[in-house]
């Protein structure tokens, strides 16, 4: 069997309160092949604090430790800083929450997207305005030559996540993380840019790690669940076998999620005494 691509075992991250060190992700383990992965739970479940250690994101007083972090053959526990820059964006990128805001709002579109390629690789100026171009054909917006010379704050909230998706894509990585990457977008919108997304990491063949709360739309772009809750990956599944889950909390999120056409008088929450849960 061939090495994964992503292989963590023991991750902690932990930060220091009046009463001491707090853990707020402890002891995730779990490896990832080029395919979609996804990492499901409450807010404070520890999903995105896991998505940014991966990055090495966590800046102190916050603590990261790990057994093993290995990234395509590369200890990410041992990169010094300018080597962590160097492989972020270049081999794995990351869609932060609500990703339009993260644009900067003086600088035109193209220019951004541009940036992210020139950081990674030396083209000519005529090549990566094409690749930019192409890029922003790629995430299906129309007339990409004018949109690259639009600013952030002249572009709807789901044309600002595909031009996010597109900065994160074009240095052509070989990991995406995409935390909430539609949690500011309204249904109909979500289903676009997650289907634009799935259509690219099947086409590249790169691997995929979605951080989300929402169960439905997890187990429709996902091949595997990880299910966290405070810290702890407390169950692991096939997408397709998420409706047979057997941990008290897995059950609970799922009786908990409302049905198109409700007929429950009072709407589940969850039990957490079922599990010694917090």
């Amino acid at each position: 069997m061939s090495e994964p691509l992503l292989s963590i075992d023991d991750l902690r991250v932990s930060f220091p309160t009046p009463k001491g060190r707090v853990e707020v992700v402890k002891g995730v383990s779990f490896d990832l092949a080029r395919e979609r992965l996804g990492i499901v739970g409450e807010s404070g479940s520890g999903k995105s604090m896991t998505g940014r250690a991966i990055l090495k994101l966590i800046r102190p007083p916050g603590r990261v430790s790990a057994g093993r972090m290995v990234f395509d053959g590369i200890d990410l526990m041992t990169l010094s800083e300018r080597a962590m820059r160097d492989l972020r964006g270049a081999r794995i990128s990351m869609i932060m929450q609500d990703p339009k805001f993260s644009l900067n709002p003086v600088m035109t579109v193209g220019r951004q997207i541009a940036e992210a390629l020139h950081t990674h690789e030396r083209l000519p100026r005529a090549a990566i305005r094409t690749r930019v171009v192409d890029m922003l054909t790629a995430v299906r917006i129309n007339d990409p030559e004018r949109v690259a010379r639009m600013y952030p704050h002249e572009v709807s909230g789901g044309m600002g996540q595909r031009v996010m998706i597109a900065m994160m894509l074009i240095p052509r990585p070989s990991l995406l993380i995409a935390d909430e990457p539609t949690s500011a977008l309204d249904v109909s919108v979500q289903a676009q840019v997650l289907d634009l997304i799935d259509e690219l990491v099947r086409e590249t063949g790169m691997g995929l790690l979605l951080i989300s709360h929402d169960l439905n739309l997890v187990s429709r772009y996902c091949d595997r669940i990880l299910v966290m809750n405070a810290g702890e990956v407390v169950e692991s599944c096939a997408a397709r076998d998420l409706h047979a889950a057997t941990h008290p909390y897995t059950r609970g999120l799922l009786a908990s999620v409302p049905r198109m056409h409700e007929t429950r008088d009072v709407l589940p929450v969850l039990d957490r005494s079922a599990w010694g849960g917090t």
